[in-house]
């Protein structure tokens, strides 16, 4: 079953393209929380939208907190996300178009 672009999801996958690679930077740059991010960046990297790798226990150590892992967008979460936002795009449009119909 192919994954469900929510708007969620897309904001995650967003942040990862802009080069946000850890759970927490990705929350502090979406506004989402632990709970909503940890789950979808697990799902993308099952469906092959993200990979991951754990950085050396040695750098985290040296700076005294847990290693992180470090996601990083592939090419079909690329064009996953690319998908999403022309599909915005048009229902934002169109969603324009009948507002400036009805709003005085």
């Amino acid at each position: 079953m192919p994954l469900r672009v929510t708007y969620p999801t897309a904001i995650v996958m967003l942040a990862v393209s802009r080069g946000v690679r850890y759970g927490f930077d990705i929350m502090d740059a979406s506004g989402l929380q632990s709970g909503t991010v940890y789950p979808i960046l697990r799902r993308l990297e099952a469906a092959g939208m993200l990979r991951s790798r754990w950085e050396a226990v040695v750098d985290a150590r040296d700076e005294q907190r847990p290693p992180r892992r470090y996601y990083q967008i592939t090419e079909p979460g690329r064009t996953a996300l690319n998908e999403w936002a022309a599909a915005w795009r048009a229902t934002r449009t169109s969603v324009d178009s009948v507002l400036e119909g009805l709003l005085p």
